[in-house]
């Protein structure tokens, strides 16, 4: 079976890194082109930082946006307590890197403890 190459609004990943920030930004949708044009300086530096590192990067800044320079690259990415690593692919093109890294982890209930409610006295304690 022969994969297709993967193409964001018809472009290749190779013509989207060759992009200005203003050209790219016209592709996107309208959060994330908002998001491009209102770059912080902190978040400049995360994408120099991210495109020039050859380790994984970590990062708090759940609401950058994914840009094509990035794949390929590893970023660990805060969810609330650790730090998830996060391989880029091409696919994530415009998307939020929060996405990647989910905050909230299943919850696994037990069985009740003693003294949790009137019923649970019934429950042998073994």
């Amino acid at each position: 079976m022969v994969q297709k190459e993967f193409t964001y609004k018809g472009k290749k990943v190779e013509e989207l890194v060759k992009m200005s920030l203003a050209e790219l930004a016209t592709m996107m949708h309208s959060d994330a082109r908002r998001r491009i044009i209102r770059l912080s300086d902190a978040d400049k530096k995360l994408i120099k930082k991210i495109e020039n590192c050859k380790k994984p990067v970590k990062t708090h800044r759940r609401n950058m946006i994914i840009l094509p320079t990035f794949v390929g690259k590893t970023v660990m990415i805060h969810g609330g307590k650790e730090y998830q690593q996060v391989v880029i692919t091409p696919e994530m093109i415009g998307h939020w890197l929060g996405e990647y890294a989910l905050t909230r982890k299943r919850v696994g209930h037990s069985a009740p403890g003693v003294g949790a409610t009137r019923s649970s006295s019934n429950l042998s304690v073994k």
